[in-house]
């Protein structure tokens, strides 16, 4: 008797061959359908209510003498759910490390993680809040705690995916309210040098670098397996356009985040150069974070701006800069950790609310322009 669950096949993963006087039998439940074996796709199932041959991937040729003396499986439960086998990560506590840079009750974390281990979870994700390790001062890294945390989830076994956090904890849904949206830096500020000579990005490319450097060892070990570069607020590429500190609630359309300097010169040098130099931003037309769509004139279905030359101009501007922002971390994460035996991963957010309405609105104010928004 010969397992096909090693071939993968979608619609003969749990059927057996079975050699019987030069035909194969399928075994479907407890019924068998013959088929002859002469020349034959294995990914192939032949449907008794249908009649139909029915073709599935991972097709291999068998022919009646490949099915002489099968050797017998024995495979346990869970040896046949490896075949299809999801590593599981459990997130680890925001504040895990403290933000005075402590580790926060480090043996009842070792008992917590122990018990993840005995119920056969992979490893833990843990955010690397920059905000913390840098506090001290501008390249002054202290990686003592989180040093101190890879070691012991590496001494009970468990892998580790490090999340690279520029934003800060305090203002996205379940942080807790701050009195500013302090979540993470304009991305108008990316390629200005106003951080001791420094601008954003090379400010990120100095932290991931610092990481690597301090935690070779863990990286080397294999110990970490993924590293998830933060682009925006909770880390995903997106604006922070519903902040709760704010006064956001849910269903909201959120509100346009360009109204900083260095965007509002950006915007306007653009729309100059386009030729049309009286192009604004969007303002009160657009409404505040609790509207809904149809009680502004930007989001209006019939003749909302968002339909005309300039709201289409400025959703391009704005989707890009965050395209192009995005661009640059992740550039220069790929040559920090270049070499490394790690996957890199971003996040995007989800954006549901408001899907159904044709501006799509709170998709808009948060992040990416769709593509169809003309047509919808």
């Amino acid at each position: 008797m010969l397992s096909t669950s090693q071939y993968n096949g979608s619609l003969v993963s749990s059927y057996l061959f079975h050699k019987s006087y030069g035909d194969a039998k399928w075994r479907f439940g407890k019924e068998e359908i013959s088929v002859l074996c002469g020349n034959f796709p294995l990914g192939a199932a032949l449907s008794k209510r249908s009649g139909v041959l029915r073709s599935v991937t991972n097709e291999a040729h068998i022919r009646t003498s490949d099915l002489k003396d099968p050797k017998p499986s024995f495979q346990t439960e869970k040896e046949k759910m490896l075949a299809n086998y999801v590593p599981v990560y459990v997130m680890l506590p925001l504040d895990v490390i403290s933000p005075e840079n402590q580790l926060s009750k480090p043996d009842e974390l070792r008992n917590q993680l122990n018990t993840l281990k005995k119920a056969d979870v992979d490893g833990v994700m843990v955010d690397v809040w920059w905000g913390i390790v840098e506090s001290n001062g501008p390249k002054s890294y202290d990686w003592s705690s989180y040093r101190q945390l890879f070691q012991i989830i590496q001494e009970e076994g468990l892998k580790l995916q490090a999340i690279m956090s520029f934003h800060q904890c305090g203002g996205n849904i379940g942080d807790g309210n701050s009195l500013r949206n302090v979540e993470c830096l304009s991305v108008g500020v990316d390629s200005k040098p106003l951080f001791y000579g420094r601008t954003a990005i090379q400010m990120y490319s100095d932290y991931m670098k610092s990481f690597r450097e301090n935690m070779e060892d863990f990286l080397e070990a294999g110990m970490i397996t993924d590293i998830e570069v933060g682009l925006g607020p909770a880390g995903e590429l997106r604006y922070p356009s519903y902040p709760e500190s704010q006064g956001w609630v849910f269903r909201g359309i959120g509100e346009f985040q360009c109204s900083d300097k260095y965007l509002v010169a950006d915007f306007t040098e653009a729309a100059y150069e386009a030729g049309h130099p009286e192009w604004e931003l969007p303002g009160a037309d657009a409404g505040e974070y609790n509207n809904s769509p149809e009680s502004t004139k930007f989001f209006k279905s019939d003749d909302g701006t968002y339909l005309k030359a300039e709201g289409d101009f400025f959703l391009t501007w704005y989707s890009n800069k965050l395209i192009v922002h995005a661009d640059r971390i992740l550039d220069e994460a790929n040559r920090v950790f270049l070499g490394c035996k790690v996957k890199l991963a971003a996040k995007v957010a989800g954006i549901h609310w408001w899907y159904n309405h044709p501006s799509h609105a709170a998709e808009l104010t948060a992040k990416l322009k769709q593509k169809s928004i003309n047509q919808t």
